[in-house]
């Protein structure tokens, strides 16, 4: 970790650190919104508290993680996301990063630069979450197993042979470790735990709590009409790697649409072209009977109940 005289201005107050695949996407788009909050634009994930002066160096099947290769790696360059006016005025200025949850350095480089930093963590049920990460990457061309079974099986070996951590389908799932490292760093006032499930039911009620937390105005309602980054198996997959890998149209299409409008569309293009099927229900209570003690551990660490995943 480098040392810095910077004004704490140049840095976030606030940040998103998990879970992947637990609508962080769309948080981020609704939270864009509000007039007193500032995200990096068109930088959701920087990761830049998980790789910080560190070569990314994965393997992996298919396209490259671009979110994980084209991490922020360097002090200036990440102070540089939060240094224009608009962050400078705003009240609660932050980032968007789920796989900080999961990397063990993530939680000692924040506790670094930003120890007084309020931190809010999304959690789905481990094995939705672990079926919607393999469809994410299925969605991307990434994933050479067509059955989820098969995956799963994979996953030692790629974890041995230091596959990317998206592939690490199950062992993102154990949520109480990963929030171990930050409750032993970090007050329990500084950090908040949502579950996806209920941003899901109620979208407005949870990001009016999350409105309160970061002290913003709390009546403000943003547009949740759209919800980013869906999952599946694509229909037509062409279509698909236009709409989410680079290509030569994109910068015109930039500029010729407005962001707003650019995301509804692709989000609409998505829904349409996917087809996502229900997880096996077999092993579905396989893997969550799997988790069990991970989820009870979890209600004692952040003193929430959980119980819901373990009987739904």
């Amino acid at each position: 970790m480098t040392d810095t005289s910077h004004p704490t201005a140049t840095m976030p107050n606030f940040l998103i650190v998990g879970a992947t695949k637990s609508g962080t996407t769309s948080i981020y788009r609704y939270l864009q919104q509000h007039p007193q909050i500032f995200l990096p634009p068109n930088v959701k994930e920087t990761n830049f508290f998980a790789y910080e002066n560190q070569e990314v160096a994965f393997k992996y099947w298919g396209p490259p993680p671009t979110t994980t290769l084209n991490a922020i790696r360097d002090l200036p360059t990440y102070q540089s996301l939060f240094a224009s006016s608009e962050a400078q005025q705003a009240t609660a200025v932050g980032e968007v990063s789920p796989y900080y949850l999961y990397n063990q350095q993530a939680p000692h480089r924040i506790h670094h630069y930003l120890p007084h930093a309020k931190l809010m963590a999304i959690l789905r049920h481990p094995a939705d979450r672990a079926y919607s990460n393999y469809l994410h990457l299925i969605r991307d061309g990434r994933e050479p197993y067509q059955d989820f079974a098969q995956a799963l099986a994979a996953e030692p070996q790629r974890m041995a042979e230091g596959w990317a951590w998206d592939y690490y389908y199950r062992d993102m799932g154990y949520y109480a470790g990963q929030l171990r490292r930050y409750y032993d760093l970090f007050t329990a006032v500084q950090i908040r735990i949502f579950t996806f499930e209920a941003f899901t039911d109620q979208p407005a009620t949870i990001l009016q709590d999350m409105f309160r937390f970061l002290g913003v105005d709390d009546t403000f309602q943003p547009d949740t009409s759209f919800r980013d980054n869906v999952s599946g198996y694509p229909k037509n997959r062409a279509l698909q790697r236009f709409i989410d890998q680079p290509n030569i149209a994109k910068p015109l299409i930039r500029k010729l649409i407005p962001e707003k409008w650019r995301q509804k569309i692709a989000t609409r293009l998505r829904r349409q072209n996917l087809h996502k099927p229900t997880l096996d229900p077999v092993l579905r209570a396989e893997l969550t009977a799997g988790y069990r003690v991970d989820i009870e551990a979890l209600a004692t660490l952040t003193g929430q109940d959980f119980s819901i995943w373990l009987s739904s």
